[in-house]
């Protein structure tokens, strides 16, 4: 790839779950991004767990800005295939988000507009910052194998309550109202897992409801994390009764859920989970499908660039 090759943008479009204006919504997009001179190469993900590869073939063959037209989940997908890859200068790559997906939590962080012109305009601005990518390393019975993730990684209910969620919103389209189906949902579910951390090394054993662990926001249980500090933020939620359950959910819509008193709030480099006993495991809103424990979870300090308002 010669240098003005280089300058181009490799455009991933991940179509939003759901919808029925596919090529509508590209269009809009494309006819801006020409407006503005951009060049860029473009490809539509073919369907689950395409955008990795395709992510990964745009790093192996030198674009230096690649830009997921999507969500969480194609984010997630994206940052599995560039870390893969067979590329130099991994931390050099410097990646783009047009949010299209059910759920923009992390977009949503770094208040990167769900309107795709202001999206565009950010990207053309081109303001730029080095950001840390979480790791996910276990054994599978085989080999070691290692998943990357931007915002949090959930153990328990709250992995469930981000597929919930993600259903939801493909009725209700409200984030908060969303949440509160979730809940809804769960509310009597309020189940327990047999789990065993180590966290700083103090270990953490009982019956948990949910952990989070992550850099970003991870769906509002995390909001005194920040993903350029090479720290990890963990929230262990022990069962709430069923009043606690409601005080919960609007603390956690308020950003204040680190004061509830079943919240355990931890800071640290590395979590290693021994054992969380049938709970589901998502990263970044993608369930792990492999939960092969221990799982060693860590961060890669200022591991990757992004592309920011």
């Amino acid at each position: 790839m010669n240098q003005e090759q280089k300058k181009k943008w490799g455009i991933i479009y991940n179509p939003k779950a759901g919808t029925r204006k596919v090529q509508k919504r590209w269009q809009e997009i494309k006819d801006y991004m020409d407006s503005q001179g951009v060049a860029y190469d473009y490809i539509q993900s073919e369907g689950f767990g395409s955008v990795e590869r395709l992510a990964g073939i745009l790093a192996e063959n030198g674009y230096r800005t690649i830009v997921i037209v999507g969500g969480d989940g194609a984010l997630n997908d994206a940052i599995n295939g560039i870390m893969h890859a067979q590329a130099e200068a991994k931390e050099d790559i410097a990646l783009g988000i047009i949010p299209n997906g059910i759920g923009n939590d992390f977009a949503d962080y770094w208040e990167i507009s769900s309107e795709y012109k202001e999206a565009v305009d950010c990207l053309v601005r081109g303001r730029r910052r080095k950001i840390d990518v979480g790791t996910c390393s276990y054994y599978d019975g085989q080999k070691h194998v290692t998943r990357y993730f931007l915002n949090a990684i959930n153990i328990g209910l709250g992995a469930s309550i981000v597929k919930i969620t993600d259903e939801c919103k493909r009725f209700w389209g409200v984030k908060y109202l969303s949440y509160f189906m979730a809940f809804l949902s769960l509310i009597f579910k309020r189940k327990l897992y047999r789990t065993h951390l180590k966290i700083n090394d103090e270990h953490i054993r009982g019956r948990i409801m949910t952990v989070c662990i992550g850099s970003a926001s991870g769906y509002g249980q995390l909001p005194s994390a920040v993903p350029y500090n090479g720290w990890l933020d963990v929230s262990v939620i022990h069962r709430p009764e069923l009043r606690q359950l409601w005080g919960g959910l609007w603390m956690l819509i308020q950003g204040r859920i680190l004061n509830h008193k079943l919240v355990k709030p931890f800071r640290t480099r590395q979590v290693k989970v021994l054992r969380a006993r049938n709970a589901a495991v998502d990263l970044d809103g993608r369930i792990l499908q492999e939960r092969h424990f221990p799982l060693n979870i860590g961060i890669l300090h200022e591991a990757i660039t992004l592309i920011i308002p």
